[in-house]
């Protein structure tokens, strides 16, 4: 293998090597300050970040608020709190070495609000701001301000190219590195386009040289690129390793840093890591952000893919071939489906999945009574986690705080799993998040015999090879 040298990230040497953030508990203070410690870049997750008490136990974020909105100030008065617990712990366990970032979504609810709060809080802690979800146009303005470097995530040449030009040109001097996340790969939330086939992923190198070419038309020759998902041995990667095409290159591991003694995971998750096989990890769009997201197919997201297949259209009034009759909900109301879908409704019925549930796309989805019950209080409790949320229809901005459409039963409150899964919750019952080679734990002997290495021993043994 190369060597791996150092390189110039932030205005300082770090290896390249850099921890992923992933949401909601799952990266903070004590896997960041630990991989930093290593030489390399940690992060920590500034969504939704848990913060303590006096005794040092994770206050849970329970909610009072009779309103949404309520229950929106107190969410981002939560994230601020845990996001300076998380630096404070963060810079302390890093001995002062590497560097320290945290990772915020620009989609979730009151980014700007609680990157600010936090940025305020923990001055002189954090070194930059990873950021993706969305098009953070207002990044580089919060970085400048508060004197700390930006790292856009981005899935290609295109989407830099449209931050740089409205945005990101005005405060060069502060642009730390640019992250490409590979949308077939990463784990989490993933930035497929459109014009992109879900079903047929792309080779990250020409994608990433796109990247380096169009930043060089902005004179960003020497700003790091760093290669998010997908990364597990940099022998792997030996043709991006001090390649002038490329330019400077940094590795992201994102998936890696859950199998390790820092990580805050439970053990059943960590075992669980030990057990994937190829396919486990689903590329799926029931997100409520919109966005296709990368998880582990467990009992939670077979639940959301059955719900999903039965579906039917309907029309408010006899049309074409939708002339047979049918009465959704206690009154009744009346609706037309075709007499191939009621067939098939009679079936669902038979299965005990007697609720019919509208959606914004005029269909009916059907579920059973508990599930029924259980997605509408999940819709009541809305307290805002996202921008915009397709599930509850909340969305931050005045003076309606809703986004103009119907709440989508198809889709489920992201902010209750992730938080029930972070802290030891059911997990064949949430979304466990992971990138696509999770299942390399299963067959790399660095894991043999159910060894869990500490941050440290990670960066060193990534650093050394197989």
């Amino acid at each position: 293998m190369k060597a791996i040298n150092a390189i110039r990230m932030g205005g300082v040497d770090v290896l390249p090597l850099v921890e992923g953030g992933k949401g909601v508990a799952v990266s903070n203070g004590g896997t960041c300050g630990a991989w930093a410690s290593g030489g390399g870049v940690g992060t920590f997750s500034a969504v939704n970040a848990d913060s303590y008490d006096a005794e040092g136990r994770v206050i849970r974020q329970v909610y009072h608020g009779q309103t949404r909105r309520e229950r929106h100030e107190e969410l981002v008065a939560y994230g601020i709190a845990g996001g300076i617990a998380q630096a404070r712990e963060a810079h302390e366990r890093a001995g002062g070495q590497g560097r320290i970032h945290c990772n915020i979504l620009w989609e979730m609810g009151g980014a700007e609000r609680v990157i600010r709060g936090i940025l305020e809080g923990a001055k002189g802690l954090i070194n930059g701001i990873t950021c993706g979800a969305g098009m953070p146009y207002r990044l580089a303005d919060i970085a400048k301000d508060f004197g700390v470097f930006y790292y856009p995530i981005v899935s290609s040449g295109r989407a830099f190219s449209a931050l740089w030009k409205r945005s990101y040109g005005k405060t060069r001097e502060w642009l730390g590195g640019v992250v490409y996340e590979d949308p077939w790969l990463a784990g989490g939330h993933n930035g497929l386009s459109n014009s992109e086939d879900p079903a047929k992923p792309e080779d990250p190198y020409p994608r990433v040289l796109k990247l380096r070419q169009q930043m060089r038309e902005f004179g960003l020759d020497d700003t790091p690129i760093i290669m998010a998902g997908g990364v597990w041995w940099l022998e792997e990667w030996q043709d991006w390793i001090d390649n002038p095409e490329l330019g400077p290159i940094a590795f992201q591991f994102g998936t890696r840093p859950l199998l390790t003694q820092e990580s805050p995971i439970s053990d059943a998750w960590k075992q669980r890591l030990l057990t994937l096989k190829p396919g486990d990890v689903l590329l799926q769009r029931f997100s409520p952000t919109g966005f296709y997201s990368s998880a582990v197919r467990n009992e939670f997201l077979r639940e959301l893919e059955d719900r999903n297949e039965r579906q039917v259209a309907y029309t408010a009034e006899p049309i074409g071939d939708h002339v047979a009759e049918y009465g959704v909900g206690p009154r009744k109301r009346r609706v037309w489906l075709t007499a191939h879908d009621l067939s098939r409704v009679r079936q669902f019925e038979v299965e005990g999945f007697t609720e019919a549930m509208r959606t914004p796309d005029n269909t009916l989805i059907f579920v059973t009574p508990e599930k029924a019950r259980e997605i509408i209080k999940d819709q009541v409790d809305c307290m805002g986690c996202l921008s915009s949320c397709r599930f509850s229809n909340w969305a931050q901005h005045e003076p309606t705080f809703d986004n103009g459409k119907k709440a989508d039963p198809r889709s489920f409150c992201i902010q209750k799993t992730l938080q029930d899964v972070a802290h030891d919750g059911a997990l064949e019952q949430n979304l466990m998040f992971a990138g696509h080679n999770a299942f390399r734990f299963a067959g790399d002997p660095f894991y043999s015999n159910g060894f869990i290495p500490t941050a440290k021993q990670l960066v060193e043994r990534i650093l050394t090879g197989r």
